[in-house]
């Protein structure tokens, strides 16, 4: 489904102009006040409130052109969290100030109040305190790792520590976390186990396993587990997550860092099957019965066998796709699912 483009909100005439320019630098859609809008070639609304409300869970970023306090107001209700909130920034009519209001760092909007004040000569406003500081932010190192926040409540302590210049613990065992500013190396101290050297540092984990929760330990999620599922006709894509839960629980490991989901070449169009793995996050990989039966899985069925033309498909599938990694978690079975995790080499 392509993803709307941003949207800039003017509620002035003197904003209109400088709306319509943001909104032309960003390949951006335009709202004004239906008695404005057809002057500068916008998309009329007669209730800010009302058009919020239905664009802002639909558009990667919002940009006003009018004072805090409306555009707050406009957008107060629709707050979730620092990892679903999209990029709001806030310009006053005069062009004066460019203010990164919301999801500064994961959304974007700290680079996009630069971005706006870059083409307008505004002072771009930017209060996230890590950038504050001078300091790195820990989820914006996390994504250009390809890492994912398990706990994004953990951030904030984990920033804390960033902005007032202490060191934070690294526990890396795959080497997933690294950087080429050796500014925001200086950070960070690798460590060799799950534990900070002492209480009042925090702990940044890499790692596709489960572990204990407390504030000031992160959980970096790596891609690195590949599912191996097989599933029935029309199994619903909530059976297989469920499953998915189940062994990920049980094996302690994170479902968040499933990479790749992979089963036969017979389940390439099986709608549960991709909804799972759009779910997840997940890329999809399909093989022949050929491929499977090559792999040396350690449990196959012959009831499999009778019906798929091959003794097993989601741990031979999960070998494969790992490029034959370890098998964390061997076949587990439903009424309408199977389901093995290997890690990836």
């Amino acid at each position: 489904m392509p993803q709307h483009p941003p949207a800039v909100y003017a509620v002035t005439a003197k904003g209109l102009a400088l709306g319509r320019r943001l909104a032309d630098h960003l390949g951006a859609t335009l709202f004004a006040p239906a008695r404005l809008a057809d002057a500068y070639g916008a998309t009329p609304f007669h209730s800010l409130a009302q058009l919020v409300a239905a664009t802002f869970d639909a558009r990667p970023a919002h940009v006003f052109v009018c004072a805090c306090g409306i555009a707050v107001r406009a957008i107060a209700a629709h707050l979730r969290d620092k990892t679903r909130d999209p990029a709001v920034v806030c310009l006053d009519d005069a062009g004066r100030f460019a203010v990164s209001l919301l999801s500064g760092h994961l959304g974007g909007a700290n680079d996009l109040a630069r971005d706006l004040a870059a083409l307008t000569g505004a002072i771009p406003v930017v209060t996230t305190a890590t950038d504050a500081a001078g300091a790195p932010a820990i989820e914006m190192l996390a994504r250009g790792c390809g890492l994912k926040l398990g706990n994004p409540a953990a951030v904030r302590r984990v920033n804390a520590a960033l902005a007032a210049g202490k060191r934070v613990a690294v526990f890396d065992p795959l080497g997933l976390f690294s950087m080429a500013d050796a500014q925001a190396a200086a950070f960070f101290e690798w460590v060799a186990a799950p534990v900070a050297p002492d209480a009042d540092t925090p702990l940044v984990a890499v790692d596709w396993r489960l572990g204990p929760e407390a504030p000031d330990r992160l959980y970096l999620r790596p891609k690195v587990l590949v599912a191996g599922v097989g599933c029935r006709r029309g199994a619903p894509a909530a059976d297989i997550l469920g499953l998915l839960d189940r062994v990920c629980r049980e094996r302690g490991l994170s479902r968040d860092s499933i990479g790749v989901v992979a089963s036969i070449a017979a389940k390439r169009d099986e709608p549960g099957l991709l909804e799972a793995a759009a779910q997840l996050g997940a890329a999809l990989a399909f093989y022949s019965p050929e491929q499977l039966a090559a792999v040396p899985a350690p449990h196959p069925s012959d009831t499999v066998k009778r019906h798929m033309g091959v003794g097993s498909v989601c741990e031979a599938a999960a070998m494969l796709a790992s490029g034959g990694g370890k098998l964390l978690a061997p076949k587990t079975v439903t009424k309408c699912s199977t389901a093995a995790l290997c890690l990836a080499v």
